[in-house]
């Protein structure tokens, strides 16, 4: 066995150990039995246990990182910490990525200790600024999504531990607000305002915790095909087989973007298996409930970072990135982009790059991602209004804008995969960079439209995923409580009945 594989296997292992950790933690733990003392300390030491299990000694710089961070916010004060603790928790994480990938073991993933790191980094950075936003930021500077996440008191160590290094989240996260997590250990996310069907607000509370049984049968099923998809199918269809010679010397046109295609698809269910196990074992325990419908149907997707379907059926860009890391674009949003004073976009694109890492492949991948982006839109905006209104047109369009929107992606996240300038660079060449130079012909053809209304212009200038700047956050939240009096429960029913009516 490699070592790559060996550390694989591990990951893996300790997931399913969590799996079966949430279900016992749920059940003997519940927090209608246990103090949420004691679940703190159960959830951070199992986390501490499995980190060190799966990485090793290199599970010391969760710890160090995060208790850093603490010492940070307490010393600078909530006036300015949470610049200090961007700054920090940032940097401490591209210094690790760096020794990781320059000095140990470049293009491999074995150990990578980093990628937790990335996880416990937006957790440190959102609640630095959800602190700053809750003590010393007026109330009424405040967004509708900022006012909700923000924290009226400062966390306890333990506290604080637990939410950055806890066993369901730190291996492969996802991303939570720390207000939803303290009221899942609390036992105070299951007061969900129920909303009715005809969306009146309705007073009632619902007084017993919904199963989650269901929701983690699902998610496991997808774990097991994308599984299955990874093992026999992934590796028969390598991406690194589109630089080829003698692949890029005999295969036609058509040959080599279908391949294109199928092999960036197979690449994707290895993110499938571990982001949907995450979930999974994050709904086991109880956390993620997301209220009801106005069926009366159960969410579990209150931390859910992608949606399959949709994600392989996208017409366009974005609508692929929508769907796909989501919590990771509501924290680019949340730290970055809302708060940016000059060229919001280019700040966040900045920061993306960085917190993924220090591969040149990163940043091919995001620069032409940033054209394709404008490019797609350029051609939306021009001219999708005139296939809207046949629905024989409109099938067409969706048809065209689904493939050219699949080859477009793939051919964008290349670099991504190979990690290296030399072989993007000769893949792209091998391709004349074709779409490079075809987005660029169509942002001088079809320029992007600007409206006169500044909401509407400032919709134009956003990323991707940002567009749905309040509906998207309260979408992925209706769980806000309070941590004290200061916030009322007026101000909190009424967080709560807009997420819903969403």
């Amino acid at each position: 066995m490699t070592r790559g594989s060996y550390f694989t296997v591990n990951f893996v292992v300790c997931q399913l150990f969590a799996l079966l950790a949430a279900i016992w933690f749920r059940t003997y733990l519940h927090s209608s039995k246990t103090s949420p003392f004691i679940r703190h300390v159960v959830a951070t030491l199992l986390g501490l246990y499995l980190a060190l299990f799966c990485f090793g000694w290199y599970a010391l710089h969760f710890v160090i990182q995060s208790g850093i961070s603490y010492y940070i916010m307490i010393i600078i004060g909530v006036e300015n910490m949470h610049k200090y603790c961007f700054v920090f928790a940032l940097g401490y994480l591209t210094v690790c990525q760096i020794t990781r990938v320059y000095i140990f073991d470049y293009g491999q993933y074995s150990a990578d200790f980093s990628g937790p790191m990335m996880i416990i980094t937006q957790k440190i950075t959102s609640l630095a600024f959800e602190i700053h936003d809750g003590m010393f930021r007026k109330n009424e500077d405040l967004t509708p999504s900022q006012r909700c996440l923000a924290v009226r008191r400062m966390p306890s160590l333990l506290e604080y531990l637990s939410y950055n290094c806890n066993f369901m989240g730190i291996l492969a996260g996802p991303l939570c607000s720390y207000k939803d997590y303290i009221n899942f250990i609390e036992g105070r996310s299951y007061q969900l305002q129920q909303s009715e069907a005809n969306g009146k607000e309705d007073t009632k509370y619902e007084q017993t915790d919904p199963s989650p049984n269901i929701a983690v049968a699902q998610k496991l099923l997808v774990c097991g095909l994308s599984l299955l998809f990874h093992m026999t199918i992934t590796k028969t269809l390598p991406v690194e087989y589109n630089i080829d010679e003698n692949f890029r010397a005999t295969a036609s046109w058509p040959v080599r973007f279908f391949y294109l295609y199928v092999s960036l698809m197979a690449a994707r269910p290895k993110y499938y298996f571990a982001w949907t196990l995450a979930d999974a074992i994050n709904n086991a325990a109880g956390f993620g409930f997301r209220g009801y419908d106005k069926n009366g149907v159960t969410r579990w997707d209150l931390i859910s970072n992608l949606r399959i379907q949709q994600i392989e059926s996208s017409t366009s860009f974005k609508m692929f990135l929508d769907n796909w890391n989501i919590q990771t674009a509501l924290w680019l949003k949340r730290v970055c982009y809302e708060r940016a004073t000059f060229s919001p976009t280019i700040q966040t694109f900045i920061l993306s790059a960085i917190w993924h890492g220090v591969y040149p492949g990163y940043y091919l991948t995001f620069l032409t991602g940033v054209l394709m982006t404008l490019a797609a839109r350029a051609i939306r905006n021009n001219i999708r209004h005139y296939f809207v209104e046949s629905p024989t047109l409109k099938l067409c369009y969706d048809i065209v804008t689904w493939m050219t929107t699949q080859v477009a992606i793939s051919y964008t996240v290349v670099p991504f995969v190979l990690l290296s300038v030399k072989p993007s660079l000769t893949f792209y060449s091998s391709c004349y960079f074709c779409l490079h130079i075809a987005s660029i012909l169509v942002l001088l053809v079809f320029p992007l439209k600007r409206t006169q209304k500044g909401s509407k212009k400032h919709e134009s200038t956003q990323p991707v995923w940002s567009k749905k700047l309040e509906e998207e956050n309260l979408l992925q939240k209706n769980s806000y409580s309070t941590t004290n009096n200061s916030f009322s429960q007026k101000e909190e029913i009424t967080c709560r009945y807009q997420a819903l009516k969403q």
